[in-house]
């Protein structure tokens, strides 16, 4: 090969390869081909495998099985080997991955953009890859970057070495403001700010035991739905970064890892251009926003679920002295619709709550029904935060 066409070569294959994703509501969603079918995925680094798709989406004939752990608990589900994996113009070495079918999920609604499936950590494991909030885009990088040697200001850029926790996940330490350490995941598939659970905010003195929140509400994960709230946090320093005020959601049960204290999700991570290098276990933050806390969620203090028995959505939880409660809405009355939307059919925990919550002070129309009486709500959205 002449030297000059060996030298472009050289460099054509060291240079960062760019895939853009678009952001949808509080999730990060790139375009893929897994085994020549095209699908749209939200990235999610909290998921250590590698494509999670619906089991009515064709990828290939099922080959095996897997136990899927999250927050609080396991679910098993199909597998299908992953023979061809691209984003954009980065092909991916897909050597051991594989799609795992679940349930459909809605998450198009969910995520206010066409979406199929989730992408998890796996894909980019082999990859020093920049998540880049700032241009929505990623890049990956050639083995030779070498983020350990960047200097931070440790202002605006922070250098953090992973925790030797965890065969694909990014554990970080998160510090608390009596110098005590939770290992949190850095994970994009989070919807929240951050999310820990009652044990771990007790063992480091967040929570006083045996204490329970005034507000609670039901967080809806891939195993089923847990009683959760909303914290406040002062003086925390999350993945090197110093945070004055935050809003934590809280699980009320023990986590599923004896490891684990929870993950920071996309409220927090969205601020920051986020460089992984997993094979040297460093990550690089660059604070793009200037922003770092986040603003707690308005909720009305109603948790609801469809019931399949009754087929029809039923109203299991009414927070004290929340707008709901205040209103005169109560416990087992019937949630005929929110807004527009009408309520007669099937619909999944996580709609229900994205549809329930929103800024706080925005408004929102309601109609029940309590013991076959019509009642109709214009409900405004408040702050409901435990101290």
């Amino acid at each position: 090969m002449p030297l000059l066409t060996a030298l472009i070569f050289i460099a054509a294959f060291q240079s960062p390869v760019e895939v853009p994703f678009r952001l949808g509501e509080d999730a990060l969603i790139v375009d893929a081909a897994v085994n020549g079918r095209k699908v749209s995925c939200m990235f999610d680094t909290g998921f250590g495998g590698a494509i999670d798709l619906a089991n009515t989406i064709n990828v290939g004939e099922a080959s095996g099985s897997v136990t899927l752990r999250d927050f609080v608990g396991e679910l098993q589900a199909e597998t299908v080997k992953i023979k061809t994996l691209s984003l954009g113009t980065k092909t991916v070495d897909p050597s051991g991955m594989e799609v795992v079918l679940s349930r459909p999920e809605d998450y198009s609604f969910i995520f206010g953009t066409h979406c199929d499936g989730i992408m998890g950590f796996e894909v980019i494991k082999n990859n020093i890859t920049e998540i880049n909030f700032e241009k929505q885009k990623f890049i990956f990088y050639p083995n030779s970057v070498d983020i350990t040697t960047r200097k931070p200001d440790n202002t605006k850029t922070f250098l953090v070495k992973m925790l030797p926790l965890g065969a694909n996940a990014v554990e970080l330490p998160v510090l608390t403001p009596t110098g005590h350490t939770l290992t949190m995941a850095l994970d994009t598939g989070n919807s929240f700010y951050a999310t820990s659970h009652r044990d771990s905010l007790e063992r480091v003195g967040l929570w006083e035991s045996g204490k329970e929140p005034k507000f609670t509400s039901f967080a809806g994960v891939a195993s089923g739905a847990v009683v959760s709230w909303n914290k406040k946090m002062a003086n925390m320093t999350i993945f090197g970064v110093p945070v004055p005020a935050s809003t934590w959601d809280v699980i009320d049960l023990p986590s599923s890892s004896a490891e684990a204290d929870g993950t920071v999700g996309f409220q927090f991570l969205k601020n920051f251009n986020i460089t992984i290098d997993y094979g040297r276990r460093r990550v690089w933050l660059e604070n793009w926003t200037n922003k770092v806390e986040n603003d707690p969620p308005g909720e009305l203090g109603i948790s609801a679920a469809y019931s399949p028995s009754t087929r029809n959505v039923m109203i299991y939880n009414v927070a004290p002295d929340s707008p709901a409660e205040v209103a005169g809405i109560k416990k087992g009355d019937e949630l005929l619709s929110i807004g527009d939307a009408d309520l007669s059919g099937i619909i999944s925990f996580k709609k229900l709550r994205n549809m329930l919550a929103g800024p706080v002070g925005t408004k929102v129309k309601l109609a029940t029904s309590h013991q076959g009486n019509l009642k109709r709500f214009d409900l405004e959205r408040k702050a409901l935060v435990n101290d």
